[in-house]
């Protein structure tokens, strides 16, 4: 019998999401689950619609929760995690527009830039103290991560436990699957591509027609501009839920209808989007703005507005969610679950994994996001040509990834200063001691380990 365990289960959308994806498995029936989350009313709550949705489908899973992680990880297969401290949008509005008053123009704040790294101090000590558990409890047990920063976590956890099994998992990905049929006019199943990059900050980098062998990238290229210029953005997204109440899930592996959106600003939150792949000749996976979180010139060529509203969308968003469970698959978690379990060899479009040479040039440590193999073994990464001009951008995260990683390690406030000073996103020096001290302040106690 397969024992998952779920840590963040409490979440509205990680919880719920993941058991639906669960269900969907036939590999997987018959499992244990276990519910962990550190507020274990939410994990409870969790748990009832999961009991019922058994009950009335009929299915054959057993699920419970337990608060006491170690005993709950005894004999696991397989952990996910998912987790945030604190106030999530709190903390976020902190990451963002601090450092926006000590003069550093960045984009969103969250994965990338000085937020990425507020963010990544605040949540890896935790993580790593899940993956220490996992190790004494259940060492054979593969680890999938959700949590964000997820280049900068994954790249931690392997540095302090080289050893776990630890794999980071990301939707954008999909972005590829919705976008790239309809702008081809071609059906899903006539399309092969790949892309590489680190998570947020990755490219398509090939794609081919299966039925010819032909190179689509040039039709890419071509049909681009009118296929994406005329996409609602968020902003839209927005209006038209203030509007008509209805809101767009715009998350997981699922075509998005936006047919009552009609009056759409052009290039609407993909500005950014749009000059890469003019100046660089690549698409990025990430279509809106959080490409921009990693590169020093974005704040200047960002359409604000659409992450303003992005912002202000899936806060809102999150705060409306009702829990509930659908059979059906948005995640790409559990079919490598299923393809570890039956050795099946099938190709995962997307798995952050230590570099080990998948993209030359980047130092093996750093974790990238490459398609992989999936096996009895686990996943093994396949190596990718990166274009130069898309490689020049990921390079300038390795200094930055390095001192995150040692920051947290060694808990070190000055490693901290030096993290910022080594990112292309900070133009400033003066102030950065203080403001390190400042979100030591402000985000305590999680930050209070820093000395």
């Amino acid at each position: 019998m397969t024992k998952i365990v779920l840590v963040g289960a409490g979440s509205l959308q990680f919880g719920t999401g993941m058991l639906g994806d669960i269900f969907t498995s036939s590999v997987l029936k018959g499992s244990e689950i276990i519910l962990n989350d550190i507020n274990e009313a939410a994990a409870q709550r969790t748990l009832k619609v999961a009991q019922d949705f058994i009950a009335q489908n009929n299915l054959d899973f057993s699920i419970s929760v337990d608060s006491d992680l170690r005993n709950g990880l005894k004999g696991a297969d397989f952990v996910v995690i998912s987790i945030e401290v604190g106030d999530r949008f709190a903390l976020w509005d902190m990451d963002w527009r601090i450092p926006q008053q000590y003069g550093i123009g960045q984009v969103y704040g969250e994965n990338g830039g000085p937020g990425g790294l507020f963010h990544s101090l605040r949540i890896i000590p935790p993580i790593l103290e899940i993956c220490q558990k996992v190790v004494d409890v259940a060492p054979n047990a593969t680890v999938f991560n959700y949590s964000n920063p997820m280049s900068r976590i994954c790249t931690t956890v392997h540095r302090k436990f080289p050893e776990l099994k630890f794999i980071g998992m990301c939707h954008e990905i999909a972005s590829l699957e919705r976008h790239l049929p309809p702008m081809l006019e071609q059906p899903r199943d006539n399309i092969k591509y790949r892309a590489a990059g680190l998570n947020h900050f990755s490219v398509l980098t090939d794609v081919t027609y299966v039925d010819s062998g032909k190179d689509a990238y040039p039709d890419v290229r071509t049909k681009s501009e009118a296929y994406f210029s005329q996409m609602p953005g968020y902003s839209e997204i927005l209006t038209a839920s203030r509007t008509t109440g209805k809101a767009v899930e715009t998350e997981g592996w699922m075509d998005i209808d936006l047919s009552h959106i009609n009056d759409v600003r052009p290039w609407s939150d993909r500005w950014l989007f749009r000059d890469i792949l003019e100046r660089f000749g690549y698409l990025p996976i990430t279509y809106d703005s959080h490409f921009g979180e990693y590169i020093q010139w974005a704040h200047d060529a960002s359409d604000h507005r659409g992450i303003l509203d992005f912002y202000t969308y899936y806060r809102n968003y999150l705060g409306k969610v009702t829990p509930t469970i659908k059979a059906e698959l948005h995640e790409r978690v559990v079919p490598i679950m299923d393809g570890i379990l039956t050795d099946s060899g099938y190709e995962e479009a997307a798995v952050n994994i230590p570099n080990k040479g998948y993209i030359k040039d980047l130092p093996d440590w750093i974790a990238v996001e490459v398609p992989a193999i999936v096996t009895k073994d686990g996943v093994k990464g396949i190596n990718m040509t990166v274009p130069s001009g898309i490689k020049g951008l990921l390079t300038n995260q390795i200094g930055i990834h390095d001192m995150t990683a040692e920051a947290i390690l060694n808990q070190s406030r000055d490693l901290v200063i030096q993290a910022l000073l080594v990112d292309p996103i900070v133009t400033v020096s003066k102030g950065i001691p203080d403001l390190v001290d400042h979100m030591i302040a402000e985000q305590s106690p999680w930050l209070d380990y820093l000395k």
